[in-house]
């Protein structure tokens, strides 16, 4: 495997933090994200290489590693439980078959070189390395499942991402991870989602809020009022002498429930009545007549 500097990839310095490379990821997924930077090739491999590196440094566990034992990081946990087997052996000889020293030797090429000779190694099973990785989205895109391409370590996995995925949520792909070696299992994915919020909306769980702009004509006199949700507009009877700040629950129309088919939670919709301005002279001396009838 060549050496991949994954800190010049994502343009830090080895004293960086958790802080720094969270936001340097950020802002280099946003700036080559497929979604905006559709048909480029160069762009495409930017991002994939971005998201390996992220996977490592992102990881403290996995950053140690990198930083200890570069392009064979993968491979932390045999090389240092073989080097104290080894130790082990050195001071408690064992004549029925232990290991020998060339026998580690063979052990350590199977990792870090070519000449490993099946015929004299041990083999032992490992399990292959968890892979992590985050996953950018908008909010629209977990309105509804939808399958998607993820791309972690040069391999392509098509998975199907589940209406109502929260931020921050994080779920397990099992057996895409790293490969076993000497025939144990693979590792597993997991995957972390980092949703975007551009909408109108704030979001709490699978309940929406939304502040709708009410005239105060309006909210004196009652009368009809389209307001939007997430999947179109409805039609609003507001009640005529509506206050300020009113709240209306519209059941159902909140964002789905994960995992729950056919499950929305609500929509509260908060009036917030605007005055008018500008008044005309015509406008302000009928106010002040409505002011003497009160």
């Amino acid at each position: 495997m060549a050496f991949i500097d994954y800190y010049k990839i994502l343009g830090i310095s080895k004293e960086a933090t958790e802080n720094d490379i969270k936001k340097a990821y950020r802002k280099l997924a946003r700036k080559y994200h497929p979604d905006l930077n559709p048909n480029d090739t160069v762009a495409e491999q930017k991002f994939k290489e971005i998201n390996e590196a992220n996977e490592v440094l992102g990881n403290p566990e996995n950053r140690k590693k990198y930083d200890a034992y570069g392009e064979h990081w993968q491979h932390a946990e045999e090389y240092e439980k073989a080097k104290q087997q080894e130790q082990y052996q050195k001071t408690n000889s064992d004549p029925y078959g232990g290991y020998s020293e060339e026998d580690f030797s063979d052990f350590f090429g199977s990792m870090f070189g070519d000449n490993f000779n099946k015929s004299q190694g041990r083999q032992v099973k490992f399990r292959g390395q968890d892979y992590n990785a985050e996953l950018q989205l908008n909010l629209k895109d977990v309105y509804t499942s939808h399958k998607r391409t993820l791309t972690v370590n040069n391999k392509n996995i098509r998975l199907t991402i589940p209406a109502g995925v929260e931020n921050g949520q994080v779920i397990k792909i099992k057996g895409h991870g790293g490969k076993g070696i000497n025939g144990g299992p693979n590792g597993d994915l997991y995957i972390k989602f980092s949703i975007l919020n551009t909408s109108e909306f704030k979001r709490d769980a699978h309940n929406l809020y939304l502040t709708v702009d009410l005239d105060l004509y309006k909210a004196l006199l009652g009368g009809d009022l389209t307001v939007n949700t997430f999947d179109g507009k409805v039609k609003l009877n507001v009640k005529p002498g509506t206050q300020n700040g009113t709240k209306v629950k519209l059941k159902g129309k909140g964002f789905p429930k994960y995992k729950k088919q056919g499950e929305f939670g609500d929509l509260y919709i908060t009036y917030a009545i605007k005055l008018p301005t500008n008044l005309s002279a015509k406008e302000k001396e009928l106010f002040t007549e409505l002011s003497k009838l009160r």
